[in-house]
C-alpha cells in the first residue's frame, strides 16, 4: 500500500506551499515582504464519466502554484475542494450525481471569512480569492465586498482580491479562441471539450481519454451539458490553462502596485 500524500512538498512550486512551510519560516517570510496569499478554491463534483470529480482542485492548485512562481513573494494556501455544488434533498444540479461533495452557502461564506480573518491577522495583506468553478463566482464577489468593508473600518492593512477574470477568461476570451479553430461545435457548459481540454492539460490522469474516444456522445443524463469533450486534447487546454495564468498574474501585480 502507498502512505504517498497526493501533493509532495518536492513537487514543483512546493516552496510556495503555505502547507509545506513551519510557522517559524512564514514568519519570517512576511517580515522578509512575502505578504501575498492565494487561497485556491475548487469543488468537488461530477464532469461526466470520464473526468475524475477532484478536476477543479487539481486545476486550481496547478495555476495556484505557477502564479505564485509568476509573482514571486507569494504563498499558496491549501485548495478549498468543499463548495456548494447543488441541494442534496432533494438531489439537485451535481449533486444527482455520485462523488460530487455539497456544503450550503452561508458555511462556504463562514470557511472563507475564517481563512481570511487567519491570513490577515497573521500579517498578510493581500489575500486572492482563487475560484475555479462556476457555481459561487458571485458569492466570491460578495464575500471580498463585504470583508473589505469591514476591515477598512477596521483600519486594517490587508485586502480581500477575487480574481474576476481568472475564471472569466474560459466562458468567454477563451471560448472565442476556439470558435475561431472552428471548435464551437465541440463547446457546452460543463464537461465539454473546453472542460476536458483544461483538465489534460493539468493533469492528463484525471481523463479517461482511451475510453472517451471509443465512446458515443455523451449527453446530460451522463453530466455532460452540450458540447462533445471527444476531440479534447492536452493542447488545446494549454491554451486556456495560459490565458487563466496571464490574467491572474496582471490582476494581482496591479492590484498590489495599488494597495501595497
Amino acid at each position: 500500500m502507498n502512505f504517498a500524500f497526493a501533493q509532495s512538498c518536492e513537487q514543483k512550486n512546493a516552496e510556495f506551499e503555505l502547507g509545506c512551510h513551519s510557522w517559524t519560516e512564514i514568519t519570517q517570510a512576511l517580515k522578509e515582504g512575502s505578504t501575498t496569499v492565494i487561497v485556491p478554491i475548487g469543488g468537488t463534483e461530477q464532469s461526466g464519466p470520464y473526468i475524475a470529480v477532484d478536476k477543479h482542485n487539481r486545476r486550481v492548485h496547478y495555476l495556484a502554484g505557477e502564479i505564485a512562481r509568476n509573482l514571486g513573494g507569494t504563498f499558496v494556501a491549501p485548495v478549498i475542494a468543499y463548495v456548494p455544488e447543488g441541494s442534496t434533498n432533494p438531489r439537485q444540479s451535481h449533486m444527482r450525481f455520485a462523488g460530487t461533495l455539497s456544503i450550503p452557502p452561508h458555511v462556504f461564506a463562514g470557511l472563507l471569512e475564517g481563512i481570511a480573518e487567519s491570513l490577515k491577522v497573521q500579517g498578510f495583506k493581500t489575500i486572492v480569492l482563487l475560484g475555479d468553478h462556476g457555481g459561487y463566482q458571485k458569492q466570491l464577489a460578495q464575500i471580498a465586498q463585504s470583508l473589505n468593508r469591514k476591515w477598512q473600518k477596521e483600519g486594517a492593512q490587508a485586502r480581500l482580491l477575487y480574481v474576476k477574470n481568472y475564471y472569466d477568461v474560459i466562458p468567454h476570451s477563451y471560448a472565442q479562441l476556439l470558435a475561431k479553430k472552428g471548435l464551437k461545435p465541440f463547446l457546452g457548459q460543463h464537461a465539454d471539450l473546453s472542460d476536458t481540454s483544461l483538465t489534460l492539460a493539468v493533469d492528463p490522469s484525471l481523463v479517461r481519454l482511451k475510453a472517451l474516444k471509443q465512446a458515443p456522445k455523451p449527453g446530460i443524463a451522463d453530466g455532460v451539458y452540450g458540447g462533445d469533450p471527444r476531440p479534447a486534447s492536452a493542447e488545446i487546454g494549454r491554451w486556456g490553462i495560459e490565458m487563466q495564468l496571464n490574467e491572474a498574474v496582471k490582476a494581482i501585480r496591479l492590484f498590489n502596485r495599488s494597495h501595497l
